[in-house]
């Protein structure tokens, strides 16, 4: 197997729908690495001496790196080296994708651990918005590091950890033997292939230093330097991606117009104007484009272009002294926030917010701002997610948006298929296109391939097997687009059962693995009954606003009305929920945890089973429940 010590596969900066530079690189000749601040600029100086000479170089600053630029940025002290470069005399062909052994791209297990509880990121953003009003800066980026752990086996690392050296270059000869090639390197390309499949495009990079692997799909362009011109693409400004078309326009176009993400980005805008003016020729400095929209999976970004042409004699070091950081993951004034950053983040960020990049022989430096990026040590997996905190900030709306962010990873984190449940009775399927059509949305979302013909054939041939009596149809497409289709026996369903509240908001209840039914459950096997006369649990947001339960939605007769929680409150679209919308017996409406004891009836309902009477567990005074008949 050829292993890799870096994978790069980026987009070409000045035409994003070109050619893409996609080049893999096998052991180094010569490692660079700074761990004190005062040796950075010299590895900058020695890489940009190296790509002139026709090497290919490729690594990273780690966001601790700052001060070696400006000893005003403050920072927590750096948990590793602060630069670290790789030096290659040639790129070579992009590898296979590793697959298991059935042919089949592999998807390495990952448990992830909550960024921040949500009281602690409530408090957070309470102080952010106090320092604001008081003035004490504009903006500042709030982040977070998710902790998870890598399902598999033994790890060895693949090369030599780096020495640590005292002076400003640590060079170390790169030497792959047999013996080397280990379950490490395996295992960190295939989440670095899963990730890629998550989010596609963008700058993305695998770097194998020894004793760390930083895996980055980063959507976000820090700079690209050509022949004296200089490029950055600040990424501020977030919205979901919609569940439909219609959805996804609005959702595009509400960003585009939105005062609160407009103001996030041309803060971020005129710093970088800013920065770069200090190595520019005069004039020179330009924004052609402002407030444009890019579709990522799971979310809508805004970037602005800011161009300048730098002066004669710049050097690479010239441009990171004044860039670094990107202001899109500091605040505004930079200074300001960065003590802002270091006061409220209990650790270092390291290579998260850093810069993350290749130096191309003759010299064009392209780096990417670390964003959606993970980095595995042994099996400890960490990955940051945060945002742009302004005065029109909210916490429920920037809790969400740490939610959608977080997407891409919890998406390459495990094999999913997309799930449809149909119940078939005496050879009739029930809501057959309705359960096509939502897979067929599922499978536009997560990039399945979805042939409709060949799902409803299976299907169709499943009926003509099962004649008579009552069946659980389970029907499954997988992400090569194969088709498993299941029957098992349907209990008849009960007149009535209970239901539990949560004693917990749903983190997740605005994800994606909410929106669409997928095999990906753990949100829903977390709040799992384990009273068997609970029959299912009734979820709630972190607006505390009621959302579904783990089995199906939900109906409730508040104040002489039968309504069900609308899906911006974050759940799936059910299909019993669209019969009984369509049918006129439900309207849409919030229904808040404070709501409840107003509820007079409750209902249980999917395509499944239909609609069930159910009440609250423990019964209150007035129980919720409902005698309306089978249907949904």
């Amino acid at each position: 197997m050829f292993l890799a010590s870096a994978l790069l596969d980026f987009s070409n900066p000045q035409q994003p729908d070109g050619p893409r530079l996609r080049h893999a690189f096998g052991a180094p000749r010569q490692t660079l690495i700074a761990h004190r601040s005062e040796d950075v600029r010299a590895v900058l100086d020695a890489v940009e001496a190296a790509a002139r000479q026709g090497a290919w170089c490729v690594g990273y600053l780690c966001y601790e790196a700052a001060v070696a630029f400006d000893a005003a940025l403050a920072v927590h002290p750096a948990d590793g080296p602060l630069a670290w470069f790789a030096i290659h005399d040639h790129a070579l062909p992009w590898p296979a994708e590793p697959v298991d052994s059935h042919g089949s791209a592999t998807s390495p297990e990952v448990q992830w651990h909550s960024a921040l509880p949500r009281p602690a990121f409530d408090a957070a953003l309470h102080n952010i918005a106090k320092a604001i009003a008081e003035g004490s800066y504009y903006q500042v980026n709030y982040t977070a590091q998710m902790e998870g752990m890598l399902a598999h086996g033994t790890v060895v690392p693949t090369m030599p950890p780096p020495a640590a050296a005292s002076g400003a270059l640590a060079p170390q000869v790169g030497r792959t033997t047999p013996e080397m090639v280990c379950k490490q390197n395996d295992s960190a390309r295939c989440l670095f292939a899963a990730l890629q499949r998550a989010q596609p495009g963008g700058y993305t990079l695998f770097v194998d230093t020894g004793d760390t692997q930083v895996l980055s799909v980063s959507p976000e362009l820090f700079f690209d330097w050509h022949m004296g011109n200089l490029l950055t693409r600040p990424m501020k400004g977030t919205a979901p991606r919609g569940a439909t078309p219609a959805q996804d326009d609005a959702q595009a176009t509400a960003l585009r117009n939105s005062p609160k993400e407009r103001a996030e980005n041309v803060m971020v805008v005129d710093m970088l104007r800013n920065d770069l003016s200090r190595i520019a020729e005069p004039f020179s400095v330009q924004v052609p484009h402002l407030f444009q929209t890019e579709a990522l999976p799971s979310v809508w970004q805004m970037t602005s272009d800011v161009t300048a042409r730098s002066v004669a004699g710049c050097t690479l070091a010239d441009v990171f002294t004044a860039l670094f950081p990107c202001g899109s993951i500091t605040g505004a004034p930079k200074v300001q926030a960065m003590r802002a950053i270091r006061a409220l983040e209990p650790a270092p960020r390291g290579i998260y917010c850093g810069a993350l990049g290749v130096v191309q022989p003759g010299g064009r430096a392209t780096f990417n701002v670390p964003i959606r990026t993970v980095t595995l040590r042994g099996t400890v997996v960490r990955c940051g997610i945060g945002s742009g905190i302004t005065a029109g900030s909210t916490p429920g709306g920037e809790w969400r948006e740490w939610q959608h962010k977080q997407a891409f990873v919890q998406r390459a984190s495990a094999s999913f298929a997309l799930l449809e449940t149909l119940g078939l009775l005496d050879g009739q399927l029930r809501n057959a296109p309705a359960h096509l059509a939502r897979m067929a949305d599922a499978a536009r979302h997560f990039g399945y391939p979805c042939d409709a013909t060949r799902l409803n054939a299976a299907l169709q041939q499943l009926a003509q097997t099962h004649p008579q009596g009552a069946w659980r149809v389970r029907l499954l497409l997988d992400g090569q687009g194969a088709v498993t289709v299941q029957a098992f026996a349907l209990p008849p369903s009960p007149a009535r059962v209970r239901l539990q509240l949560a004693d917990r908001p749903l983190d997740e209840a605005h994800g994606e693995f909410v929106r669409f039914k997928t095999t990906h459950r753990p949100h829903y096997d977390a709040f799992t009954p384990t009273d068997p006369d609970v029959f299912d649990t009734l979820l709630w947001n972190a607006e505390r606003e009621v959302t579904e339960c783990t089995r199906g939605n939900v109906a409730l007769l508040l104040r002489g009305q039968w309504v069900t929680p609308p899906l911006s409150c974050g759940l799936l679209a059910g299909v019993g929920r669209a019969d009984a919308l369509a049918q006129g017996r439900v309207q849409e409406a919030v229904v808040h945890l404070t709501d409840l004891p107003e509820v007079t009836e409750m209902a249980f309902l999917n395509s499944l089973r239909g609609w069930i009477t159910a009440e609250i567990s423990p019964p209150r005074s007035t129980a919720a429940r409902v005698a309306a008949p089978q249907g949904g």
